[in-house]
This record gives C-alpha cells, sequence and structure tokens, in this order.
C-alpha cells in the first residue's frame, strides 16, 4: 500500500485513549475499554505499562513537551463527541465518522444500539481497521460499515450511498482530529456536500487554529510547529475560532457550541483533579443542519 503521513497519524489519538483508561476511573477524562485492544502489539506493550503510575506520567509529560496542553485536547474532544452524540442518539437516524482512523466509537455504540454507522476513511486505514475489528472482534457488527474514501478527490455523499447510507436519514457526523491534514479545497467541498445533509443533522469536528497553521501565534508550542508544519507541512488548514458561525452558515448549518480550552478545563479537567494544561492550538465544533 502506499504511504501516507496523515495515514500515519492515526495510532496516536487512540494510544492516549488507551492510556487514559490505565487511569483511575474518577481521575480519567475519556472512557474506552476497546483503545488498547485496536493497536498493534508493541503499542499494546507500552500502554500496559503505563497501568504504573509514574511511567504513565512520563507519557504524558513527554507529549505536553512537544504540544502543551493537547493530552488534555485530544482527551477532552473524544468525551465530548461521546456526549453529544448520546445526547443526539434519539433523533439520529445514521452516524457518520469521518476520518475515522482507529477509533472505536462506533463499536462501542453498536453494543447498545442498533443504529447504522458508516466509518469513511482513507483506504489504507480502512483496510487496516478491517483487519484489526477482525482481530479483535472477529468481524464488524451488521450496523457497522467500513468505507474507504479520498476526502481530496471523492464525492463523500455518493461513496457512502454506495454502502448503503441514505441521503435523507438524520446523520450525526463526526469529523475529528481530521481538517487540518486536508487542503482547504478538500474541507470546503466536503462541507458543501454536507450542505446537502437532512436537516436535524449534527455535526461535531475539530479544527486548528488558522493562526498556529500560518505561523502567526505559536501558543506555546513551537515544537509542534516544526514538527507538523515545518517538517512534514501535514498540517495544512486552520479556520478562526470568532469565523465558525459564518463558516458553517455558509453551508447551512447553525453553531449550537463551540468548546475551546476553557470549556474543557471547568467541564472536563478540573473535576478530576489533575494538573492539566489545555491548549488554544484545537477547538471543537457542534452544530445542526437547518
Amino acid at each position: 500500500m502506499p504511504r501516507n503521513a496523515a495515514a500515519g497519524t492515526a495510532f496516536g489519538p487512540i494510544v492516549l485513549s488507551a492510556v487514559e483508561q490505565c487511569e483511575p476511573p474518577e481521575r480519567r477524562l475519556v472512557d474506552d475499554d476497546l483503545a488498547a485492544l485496536f493497536l498493534p502489539l508493541p503499542l499494546r506493550a507500552v500502554v500496559a505499562a503505563t497501568r504504573v503510575a509514574p511511567i504513565r506520567r512520563a507519557v504524558v509529560r513527554a507529549s505536553e513537551r512537544v504540544g502543551p496542553g493537547l493530552w488534555a485536547n485530544i482527551a477532552c474532544r473524544k468525551r465530548y463527541i461521546d456526549d453529544t452524540l448520546a445526547a443526539a442518539m434519539s433523533g439520529v437516524d445514521a452516524v457518520v465518522v469521518l476520518g475515522a482512523g482507529l477509533d472505536t466509537r462506533a463499536y462501542r455504540l453498536a453494543r447498545r444500539n442498533d443504529v447504522p454507522v458508516f466509518e469513511a476513511d482513507l483506504p489504507i486505514n480502512v483496510a487496516r481497521k478491517r483487519n484489526i475489528v477482525a482481530r479483535v472482534l472477529g468481524a464488524p457488527p451488521p450496523s457497522v460499515h467500513l468505507v474507504p474514501l479520498d476526502f481530496e478527490r471523492d464525492d463523500l455523499l455518493s461513496v457512502l450511498e454506495s454502502h448503503g447510507y441514505r441521503r435523507d436519514a438524520r446523520t450525526f457526523f463526526v469529523w475529528e482530529g481530521v481538517t487540518q491534514y486536508l487542503t482547504e479545497a478538500a474541507v470546503h467541498s466536503t462541507f458543501g456536500q454536507l450542505s446537502g445533509a437532512a436537516a436535524g443533522s449534527r455535526i461535531d469536528f475539530t479544527y486548528v487554529r488558522s493562526d498556529f497553521v500560518d505561523g502567526t501565534e505559536m501558543y506555546g508550542a513551537p515544537a509542534l510547529y516544526r514538527k507538523f508544519r515545518e517538517r512534514s507541512d501535514v498540517w495544512k488548514f486552520g479556520l478562526p475560532p470568532d469565523g465558525i458561525a459564518e463558516f458553517l452558515a455558509g453551508y447551512g448549518w447553525r453553531l449550537i457550541e463551540q468548546a475551546g480550552p476553557d470549556e474543557f478545563m471547568s467541564r472536563y479537567v478540573a473535576p478530576t483533579g489533575r494538573g492539566l494544561r489545555t491548549s488554544q492550538i484545537e477547538w471543537s465544533v457542534y452544530a445542526e443542519k437547518v
């Protein structure tokens, strides 16, 4: 299979979820009992080592040196999506996870709900996910559909339809940790297609601030900028927090809430008593199709 720099980033967030599972329940930022199982053996061994608290703290500190506050942001964005999805499920006909990577949400959801879930991602990631699910679960649950897709080239809704998706379905779209890896044209094209989603659909997506992507502000994370912009240029797209409502309105979506570092700190981090920071760099958005 061809190498893809963005595809290679799928492991980090799921490792984080697995490490969080090693925290006592009252100190976890996110709950995901499948995360470690979805990792390859070497990474499962790393996660197992973090059951020892000093090793776990060392792993978090290492992450913080590269991107201060991003450990909490990534964990909290996952928790936030779990919360918004759970609250919306009674009005949802389908769930679409865009850029699913190794995310386990579809398989945790299938334990308690038979709503169809479509996991769309690059073919290399879908092939890897299919093998992992076969190893862990034997086969995907009947409600979960794996959809190979290239956001830069493919017509999103047409590809989803070819795998059983209905355009009139009130859909909860999850687009987590993806938009920064796409070109501006691909992000706008995807939202253009999502403008045809059924009224009442929801979307929970994340974005990196545009002033970080263009190098105007470092937000205390120059090492992160060097890693994702200067060395690899893998982060390509960003948005300004004060322009989100207008951006969404242009595609027929209404902003419900934007969750940034202050919301994540007060809602999720502070109650755990952990001395973690949150970051200005990445934000989460929850919106409704009108």
